[in-house]
């Protein structure tokens, strides 16, 4: 009988994904962590940005976490006053959340810089390559139905 032989790390499609993700990811954690964010908190700022004044539970099913993290987010971000915070006149429970005029300066700023990271990595592929790699892990994110956005 034929042993079987072990697969190796670099015989899995996950290895060399994770492999990848881990230097951009780390990359790209350094140019903003240079600007005072963290990505998590990048994450929100540009989802804020798009959103205008947001209620935080809203914020946090538009980028797949819970409420507390988005609080504690929230938080960071007050306190690095690049988000302000407003209580509803009829339920000071509720809240509503929106960029400063420091955070809305900001996210251009991070947004040239994941681009920049981007096109670090990723710039040496002719366009359609790129284009199938992304419509590749696309296709996979949706076969797998997964919601929430990549913060770490």
């Amino acid at each position: 009988m034929a042993k079987k032989s072990t697969s190796t790390l670099e015989d899995h499609t996950g290895y060399w994904l994770r492999y990848v993700s881990n230097h951009v990811s780390h990359a790209f954690s350094r140019k903003v962590e240079a600007e005072g964010v963290t990505v998590a908190e990048w994450v929100l700022l540009r989802q804020m940005f798009g959103a205008g004044a947001a209620n935080p539970s809203q914020l946090a099913t538009d980028v797949g976490m819970t409420r507390g993290a988005v609080s504690k987010l929230v938080e960071r971000l007050y306190r690095k006053k690049l988000a302000e915070r407003s209580a509803s006149e009829g339920d000071r429970r509720f809240q509503t959340v929106e960029l400063t005029a420091a955070g809305k300066r900001l996210v251009p700023v991070l947004a040239r810089l994941a681009d920049e990271n981007d096109h670090e990595f990723f710039g040496h592929l002719r366009a359609e390559e790129k284009t199938k790699l992304v419509n590749l892990l696309q296709d996979i994110v949706r076969r797998h139905g997964w919601k929430d956005l990549p913060v770490d």
